[in-house]
């Protein structure tokens, strides 16, 4: 029995969607890396290894940790480490398995240099790119003096660069994936080109977010992508049109708890501390109606939300009684699954709760 509010997740559409993915950098002849911050489950993280993933990528050190405690030796943190204790962490856990860490400044190359001396050690660093979404990441105009600097700091490898780019072309939001994907692989192997050419070791060229990756992974001299999403996928991939409705794995089991006298409003038990709000509605380029979609009821929209109370607007049939379930797929399912300590899977003929290990792990 699942209390509500709860994240169903269809095991079988999980795989699917694992072996889909590894299909495609498998044909592009390119290592896959899936990003663990859209599931935060060791299991889950084992199963895309186990369908051929070369190692996982985490955002935080905190993920990092819980990953390596359940086995899993191979991890990029793609994020700039700049604080003392982070980076102590990091190189800690680098003692036990393969990890490569990411700064997007001399000033945060230094700091994790520092502390790899002191500690009589080297670690592989990337250099992170800006391609366009303005967010971490050094300019495509300042990387290549920042990489020349950066590799000759002691107690670092710099070996390769990535990126996140998203849906972005020419630095505007965009549903125009192919020429986004393919906008980012071309900046990355030409900059890569450059520092080659320039005498540093470039080995590892890493794009691609899951609307991104397919186009990305096409272009000649790209070697890994590190999509995320795809393994559940979302309301927000499907706008995009990287998936259909019919490859959602993830929703949410709500439980409505009032109805309005008039019909128009169905409240259900799960609010903003139960779906993510990042991903907001009636916003450009994808325009979405309400924070998710009422499966079997797509007149419905989840239109408001506080804390506990998600408040549908019903202009449709059936409309649901006071103790009825709803299946919401949300916006965005990375951001929701962090608000949940379970999940359950799914399996067809049972359910099975598996902790959300990594959750909270923003450290």
């Amino acid at each position: 029995m699942v209390e509500t509010p709860g994240v169903i997740i269809d095991a079988r559409k999980v795989t699917a969607n694992i072996q889909q993915m590894q299909k495609l950098a498998q044909a592009s002849g390119i290592k896959l890396r899936p990003h663990v911050k859209t599931h935060k489950i060791p299991k889950l993280a084992e199963q895309q290894l186990d369908h051929g993933a070369i190692g996982i990528t985490t955002a935080k050190v905190g993920e990092a940790e819980v990953m390596a405690e359940h086995g899993i030796q191979n991890i990029f943190i793609a994020y700039p480490l700049v604080g003392e204790g982070k980076i102590a962490r990091a190189l800690k856990l680098s003692r036990q398995i393969e990890l490569t860490l990411a700064a997007d400044s001399l000033e945060g190359a230094g700091r994790i240099s520092e502390q790899a001396v002191r500690q009589g050690m080297s670690i592989n660093l990337r250099l992170e790119i800006d391609t366009g979404l303005k967010r971490t990441g050094v300019s495509l105009d300042e990387a290549l003096p920042v990489a020349k600097q950066i590799a000759e700091l002691p107690g670092i490898v710099l070996n390769g660069i990535f990126t996140f780019k998203g849906a972005v072309l020419e630095g505007k939001s965009t549903l125009d994936l192919q020429a986004a994907g393919l906008e980012e692989g071309r900046m990355m192997v030409r900059l890569a080109s450059e520092m080659r050419a320039a005498g540093l070791t470039i080995d590892d060229v890493s794009v691609g977010s899951t609307p991104t990756a397919l186009y990305a992974a096409q272009v000649e001299g790209v070697t890994e992508i590190r999509p995320g999403t795809y393994i559940f996928q979302d309301r927000m991939q499907e706008r995009l049109g990287v998936c259909q409705a019919e490859q959602w794995a993830a929703a949410v089991l709500v439980t409505v708890v009032s109805v309005s006298s008039q019909g128009d409003w169905v409240v259900i038990d799960g609010g903003s501390k139960t779906f993510a709000t990042d991903v907001q509605p009636n916003q450009a380029p994808l325009e979405l109606k309400g924070f998710g979609t009422i499966i079997g009821h797509p007149e419905a929209v989840l239109e408001r939300m506080n804390e506990e109370h998600g408040m549908i607007r019903w202009t449709g049939p059936n409309l649901p009684k006071v103790g009825d379930t709803l299946k919401i797929v949300p916006n965005h399912i990375c951001s929701t699954i962090n608000l949940h300590n379970y999940v359950y899977m799914d399996y067809g003929d049972h359910l099975e709760r598996v902790e959300v290990s990594a959750r909270g792990k923003v450290q």
